[in-house]
């Protein structure tokens, strides 16, 4: 269940980022964002994992700031799996969402999810 609404609350962020930033993120619909969603949760599981397993030494000398790299990494893959109904439109902006990324759902976890498990 808690996959479920997290693959929601990131559909709505690319949706809100989609209206935010039209000339350098590109959605074609609520339909695209919840493929978006569900590949980037996907690659989180699968592809991250070996990317941060790779790069430890990089991201142990940048105390962990190169992690945003990795979920840019992630999320331009996202971009290039969905084709034409998801795109960014350089790796600099896939590093700025992937920070806005990264804040929103550290939001969202403490405030909404935070609160079901009291």
């Amino acid at each position: 269940m808690r996959w479920i609404v997290s693959i929601v609350i990131n559909a709505i962020f690319f949706i809100a980022l989609a209206g935010l930033f039209r000339d350098s993120f590109y959605l074609s619909g609520i339909g695209a964002a919840l493929g978006a969603s569900i590949i980037l949760s996907l690659l989180n599981v699968i592809v991250k994992p070996i990317l941060v397993l790779l790069t430890l030494p990089v991201t142990i000398l940048s105390l962990g700031l190169f992690l945003f790299i990795i979920n840019a990494v992630t999320l331009s893959l996202t971009a290039q799996l969905m084709g034409d109904s998801f795109g960014i439109s350089s790796f600099g902006m896939s590093i700025f969402f992937s920070i806005l990324l990264s804040l929103f759902n550290l939001v969202i976890q403490n405030t909404v999810l935070g609160r079901k498990k009291e």
